[in-house]
Parts: C-alpha cells; structure tokens; sequence
C-alpha cells in the first residue's frame, strides 16, 4: 500500500464534490438498488454502491426517507418518455404513430411498475407528500397531453376526441402493465392500434349489431 508524503499530498489534491454533485451522486446509486431491494434499501448499500462512507449520506440529506423519496422521483421523471413521444415522425401515418406511442407508454409503464407501486405506498399511504403527490399527477397529465398530441394531426379522422383516444391508449397500457390479465411479453403496439382505430369487428360482417334476448 502507498504510504508517506507523496501519498497524502495525491490524496488532499482530490477534489471534494459540491453538495449538489454528491446529493446527484448518492441519488444515482440508490436508483438500481430500489429496483432491486424496493424502499426497503439500506444506507449501508447505499453507502457502498456510492463508494462513501454511510454518515456522508446524512451530510446532504436528512435522513434515508429523503434520499428514497429524491430517488424515485428521479427514477420515475417522464421526461425521457415525453422526449421519446416527441420524437416520433409527425410525418408518418397515424397508424404507426399510435403504435410506435403504444410501445414506448408500455415500456415506460413496465421498466417502472415497481417503483410506481412503491413511490404510491410512500407517497400516498407510509409517509404522505403532498409534493410528490402532487408531482406524481403532473407527471400523468404531462403523459397524457404528450399521446393528445399523437392524434391531434389527424383528428378529422377519429370518431372521438383526441384527449379521449390517448386516454383509451393509456389505459389499456397501465392495464396491461399493471393489471391481472396483463401480459407484457405479448405486447405489440401494432395490436392496441388496431384495436383502437379498426376494432374488432370484422367490418362486412354485420352479425355483432344484431342483439339477443
């Protein structure tokens, strides 16, 4: 093991991260371990995922609770989903736009099930916050208006209003994700398109107009 002066003078030259960097740090490596161990994380693994010792934790946040609440809302940010919706051909037909929106709402919805399971019990039940409550509905509106914007361009083509048709396709991905008949493996974004535009009837066959006693 390196010893002596020249050792402790590398050692002092190694910048010390600004409170915000290590909050930013510690929040990094507490994110895998909340998939893996849920809320119920220690600041022990914490700690050495961080490559910190356990008190460095204490000295940007005030306690365990703050650093997992500050992780799942970074885990569960919409942003890169909105940037994902955002990206999608405006140019292409609304078909493969809704498809391609289906896949990415789903995935979304699958990566973070468990997180958004835990953050609800946190949230809502264990320890309420009115501010990640609130974040968590902002979160959903800001979904909603991004798939709105998915069958704005060809709103002369639907039977029903745009902000209706994102909410159809919202919830049959939350169904799927989160529900007991789901199954994600089978997912296409192909069939919940068809789905929602074309039905399930076969279009000539008149036979599912007919009622029955």
């Amino acid at each position: 093991m390196e010893t002596g002066p020249a050792f402790e003078s590398k050692r002092r030259r190694v910048p010390a991260m600004a409170p915000e960097e290590r909050r930013e740090a510690l929040i990094a490596a507490t994110i895998p371990l909340l998939h893996a161990h849920g809320t119920d994380v220690s600041t022990r693994q914490i700690a050495s995922a961080a490559g910190v010792a356990e008190g460095t934790i204490f000295g940007v946040f005030e306690s365990k609770s703050q650093l997992v609440v500050c992780s799942l809302v970074k885990a569960l940010d919409p942003q890169p989903t909105l940037d994902a919706l955002a990206a999608i051909d405006r140019g292409a037909g609304l078909r493969q736009r809704v498809a391609e929106a289906a896949e990415i709402v789903h995935n979304r919805f699958i990566e973070g099930a468990h997180l958004m399971h835990a953050a609800r019990r946190l949230f809502f039940e264990t320890a309420p916050d009115a501010g990640a409550q609130q974040r968590m509905a902002d979160s959903r509106q800001r979904m909603h208006e991004a798939v709105v914007e998915i069958f704005e361009a060809d709103v002369d083509l639907l039977r029903i209003p745009p902000d209706r048709a994102a909410r159809l396709l919202l919830l049959h991905c939350g169904a799927n994700a989160f529900g007991p008949f789901g199954d994600p493996e089978e997912f296409r974004g192909t069939d919940l398109a068809t789905l929602l535009l074309d039905g399930i009837l076969i279009k000539d066959d008149k036979r599912g107009d007919r009622t029955t006693c």
